[in-house]
């Protein structure tokens, strides 16, 4: 005899749960190595300038945002009255929104919000890993723990870096690419769960760096295929709304500069596949639902000509 469905679904879960329970565990450990570098004054992972952890521009960000608008995208200290960071902070070169939404951690002095924002992502793992099963599922046990593995690991192991180079340096730098896979994550599974006006609010939010969001609209129109107007019509509201203070004058140029300057030459550090690695497995898990999904969008656009009656 077989095993009934619902005993496999249990077994399933409780297969899932495990796995899951150790790669967070080995996902601690590197985050546990990595802790000493959130204190270090260096060049990071590249050989450029020392300056402060990559967590310092959205710390400066998020000051200049509600006391200094048009100072967000400087590079550098500013003698408005900011918190000093030494020698220099980062430079801010994603859209103002992030910084709404980081702004709790000024209530913080800047380690101790370094180490805030490190521990809030890290907790965010096992709900990645909760809206992958939910999104996955039914691909099969062993597809949906392949991608997890990606998501929540990315096994890279290097002389002193833990397991992982991405998270690595993830949590060595207060970087926020946990937080943004987590919630492109939550607009797919809002999606795909029948809620497209959250699922474009949140995908908006997530989409802080432009370079991902544009990646992953393959996903967004595929998880929202049933309701695309909805969640497309809150997506492009939310971001116009949650990036009003472009409109201040001085910041909306200076963003213009950043970005077809400093931003557009910014390689993909370690942490950058975090996001990266999640939306490419999802789109070659999904792959041949998203391309029928663009085929039939494209056709209802461009319809085919009619045939002649024989």
């Amino acid at each position: 005899m077989g095993v009934p469905w619902s005993d496999r679904s249990r077994t399933t879960r409780v297969i899932f749960v495990a796995a899951i329970a150790f790669l967070i565990v080995l996902n601690l450990y590197t985050f546990i190595v990595a802790y000493p570098e959130t204190y270090r004054v260096d060049s990071g992972i590249g050989s450029g300038p020392v300056l402060a952890k990559d967590f310092s521009a959205y710390y400066i960000g998020a000051w200049r945002l509600f006391h200094d608008p048009s100072k967000v995208y400087v590079h550098g200290n500013v003698s408005d009255g900011e918190y000093p960071i030494y020698p220099q902070p980062e430079a801010y070169k994603y859209l103002p929104s992030f910084l709404v939404l980081i702004s709790p951690l000024l209530l913080l002095g800047y380690q101790q919000a370094l180490f805030a924002i490190d521990v809030f992502q890290f907790a965010l793992l096992p709900l990645m890993a909760i809206l992958l099963y939910k999104l996955l599922n039914k691909k099969g046990l062993l597809l949906t723990l392949a991608v997890a593995v990606i998501v929540l690991l990315q096994p890279f192991p290097l002389p002193h870096w833990g397991i992982s180079a991405s998270y690595f340096w993830q949590w060595g730098e207060g970087q926020a690419k946990v937080f943004e896979t987590f919630l492109f994550l939550l607009a797919f599974y809002l999606g795909d769960s029948g809620r497209p006006y959250l699922s474009g609010i949140v995908f908006a939010f997530a989409a802080f760096d432009p370079r991902f969001a544009l990646l992953s609209l393959p996903l967004l129109i595929w998880y929202n295929r049933k309701k695309l107007r909805a969640s497309v019509g809150s997506m492009l509201a939310a971001l116009v709304i949650s990036n009003l203070a472009l409109l201040y004058p001085g910041t909306g140029s200076s963003f213009l500069n950043m970005a077809l300057g400093p931003g557009s030459s910014t390689p993909l550090y370690y942490y950058a596949y975090i996001p990266l690695l999640t939306i490419v497995s999802l789109i070659i898990v999904n792959l041949r639902e998203i391309a029928m999904t663009l085929s039939h969008s494209t056709s209802r656009i461009h319809p085919l000509p009619s045939q002649p009656e024989k």
